[in-house]
């Protein structure tokens, strides 16, 4: 049985204590952004189009690109950006 919910369904295992790149969450799983480790102006950006730190979201696709469901919009990023978004699973 799986430790947390990003290992259940072919996701990579988050690291304790449960945390893990977006790019590595399974599609479909709601996540808690915990920190943003890009560049600053990125960093702001991010911030100011919805993903700041604490902000539930739900990712839709895991392909190239990845696709996230952020309040009522839906926002893709590139998966080098995802690498740079630090989440936990939510229950």
């Amino acid at each position: 049985q799986p430790k947390n919910r990003a290992a259940a369904g072919g996701g990579v295992p988050c690291a304790e204590p449960v945390t893990c790149q977006l790019s590595r969450v399974r599609a479909g799983m709601q996540v808690r952004i915990k920190e943003l480790s890009a560049p600053p102006a990125v960093t702001q950006r991010l911030r100011e189009i919805g993903f700041g730190e604490q902000q539930v979201i739900k990712l839709l696709v895991r392909q190239s690109n990845l696709i996230c469901q952020v309040c009522n919009a839906r926002l893709a990023l590139s998966s080098q950006l995802a690498q740079m978004i630090l989440v936990e699973p939510l229950p």
